[in-house]
Formats: C-alpha cells, structure tokens, sequence
C-alpha cells in the first residue's frame, strides 16, 4: 500500500479545469518533482494535496484512506510552505519560528531550525529588515518544527542562495532517508533523488469541461 496515493486527479483553478487525469504513487522515503511551464497547475496540485483546494474529481489517499474523509489528520502529517512565504514582517526571525512551533510543534527547536538555515546571527532581527532570500530561509525553516511525514513546497530554491539551496536538499534528504516524502515544484535543478512529474502532460487545452 503506498504512502500517498492520487487518482484521476482533476484541479481547477479560477473556475477553469487546469489538468485532470493526474496519478502517481508515492512509498515512505520517495519524493516527486513537478515540472511544467507557469500556468500548468503545479502550485494548484500542491494546494489540492494540503487540503487548501478541494479537487474537481479523483482521489487523493494516505495509506489506503481518502484524506477528504479526515483533513484534520492530513493537516496534522504534512508541512507545507506556498509560494508566499507567509512571514510575519512585525515579528523578529526567532518570533516568527516560535509562534508556528506553538502552534505545531514537535519536531526540532527554532533555535536549531534557524541554525540549520544559517539564520542564527539574524534571528532577533524584523522579519521585514530580511532580503528576500533570508525570508524564504525562515519560510523552509518551518518544516523543521514538526515532525511532519509529508513535505509539500512549492518553488523551494526561489531566491536562494548555494549555500541555503544546498541546506535545503540536505534536510530535504535527510527528511527521505527517516521514512517521510516530498512533493515539490521546481524549474530548475533539485539535487535530491525524485521522480520526475510533469503537468503538461495532464493540462485540460482549454478547461471547457470544467464545471461552472
């Protein structure tokens, strides 16, 4: 039985049907790469399998079970970082991981989720005094603080520098060889072991069956 299951996964965005049709499979240590241009509905199928957008047909399933059937649980087994960072700008690096592990933590303390990002010497400045780079850092650092079985990011290496790219794919790694998966959406290179997804080859040409 796979760990994550998707089935004759349709996604609509805006009223409009994106792609349908969409399955793949994956077992405990196994990632996925989406590929395709902007528009094909990566960031759509990210959302779709968080739970933030229901999909217009098919199934998503985690071990068996439909996740619909209980998204608390679901909530619960996965981190999730969107292609906004979602960053406080009023709270310091260090308030910012805090306030997210009070809320679902677990899994490594802030100070060392900061650190594994190179974030310590910064930690006590305003989120809004940080580049763009050093933010979605702080973003990535929040999955970390649990101890989530499935990571959902969308456009990981936007942004990054080598050195923060290179952290990522370590933890990324890391995260795969202890049992849990990722689904993530890239255009560029992604030094991890992952199959390879690309949306163009499920797209809808012009979403006219999509339900109004």
């Amino acid at each position: 039985m796979s760990q994550l299951a998707v089935s004759d996964l349709g996604c609509r965005r805006g009223g409009r049907l994106v792609f349908s049709g969409l399955r793949f499979s994956l077992e405990p240590g196994e990632a996925l790469v989406l590929r395709g241009p902007n528009g094909s509905g990566k960031s759509t199928l990210l959302r779709c399998l968080a739970g933030l957008l229901p999909p217009a047909s098919g199934k998503i399933a985690w071990q068996g079970n439909a996740v619909a059937d209980d998204p608390d649980a679901h909530g619960r087994r996965l981190g999730y970082v969107g292609h906004q960072d979602g960053v406080s700008h009023d709270l310091s690096a260090a308030e910012n991981l805090r306030f997210w592990a009070a809320l679902d933590g677990g899994g490594w303390p802030p100070s060392d989720a900061l650190a594994a990002f190179g974030l310590a010497e910064i930690a006590d400045r305003p989120a809004r005094e940080l580049s763009q780079g050093q933010r979605r850092r702080l973003a990535l650092a929040r999955l970390l603080l649990t101890p989530a079985s499935l990571w959902l990011v969308d456009e990981p290496m936007a942004g990054l520098d080598e050195a923060a790219a290179d952290a990522f794919c370590a933890l990324a790694s890391r995260h795969m060889e202890a049992g849990g998966c990722l689904v993530a959406s890239a255009h560029g290179e992604l030094a991890i072991a992952a199959a390879q997804l690309s949306l163009a080859d499920y797209a809808v040409a012009d979403g006219s069956d999509a339900p109004w």
